[in-house]
C-alpha cells in the first residue's frame, strides 16, 4: 500500500484502485498508458507535475491529454514565471518516481493546484504512487484532501 493509498485509507475518502502492468518499453507517456491499459477517457485520468518559481515548488494536476500552459500556472500561482521542476528535484520532494507521482502523501506538503476541468467530473484517475497503479476518486475529495485551487492551467 502506497503512502497515497495510506492517506486516502485515515482519512475515510472514498476511492477505487486500478492497476495495470507497466511496459517499461512503452512509447506512450505514463498518462497515456494508463488511459490505454485501463480503457479510461484521456479527459478523466490527470498526470501530476511540479514546477517553480525558483523559490518554491507547486503541484500542478492536469488531464493527460492536455499540455500545462506555463504561462497559466504561473498566473495561478501569482508569479511571473515558473519551469518544470528537475526531475530529480521532484522525485526527491515527493518521494515518489517519476510516472508514479501522486499528488497524495507526498514527502513535503506543496500548494495544489488542479485544472478546472475536473469540476466537471464525478471521478478522475490519478497515480497511486507507483508506475501501474491509479486511483479514482471524487476531484472535490482530492481538492479538499489537498487543499487545492481548481484553475485554469492547460492549453
Amino acid at each position: 500500500m502506497t503512502p497515497a493509498c495510506k492517506l486516502l485509507k485515515a482519512k475515510k475518502i472514498s476511492y477505487t484502485i486500478h492497476e495495470y502492468i507497466h511496459d517499461a518499453n512503452s512509447t506512450n507517456s505514463y498518462g497515456l498508458e494508463a488511459v490505454e491499459k485501463l480503457n479510461l477517457n484521456a479527459y478523466e485520468v490527470f498526470k501530476t507535475l511540479l514546477v517553480t518559481d525558483a523559490k518554491h515548488y507547486y503541484v500542478m494536476i492536469l488531464p493527460v491529454s492536455h499540455q500545462l500552459n506555463l504561462k497559466k500556472a504561473a498566473h495561478a500561482i501569482g508569479c511571473k514565471k515558473v519551469t518544470m521542476a528537475d526531475i530529480q528535484d521532484a522525485q526527491r520532494i515527493t518521494g515518489y518516481l517519476v510516472g508514479g507521482i501522486s499528488p497524495l502523501g507526498q514527502k513535503k506538503r506543496l500548494k495544489v493546484f488542479i485544472d478546472k476541468s475536473a469540476e466537471q467530473l464525478l471521478k478522475i484517475y490519478i497515480s497511486g504512487g507507483r508506475r501501474g497503479l491509479d486511483l479514482g476518486l471524487s476531484p472535490y475529495d482530492l481538492a479538499l484532501m489537498l487543499t487545492a485551487t481548481f484553475v485554469d492551467i492547460i492549453d
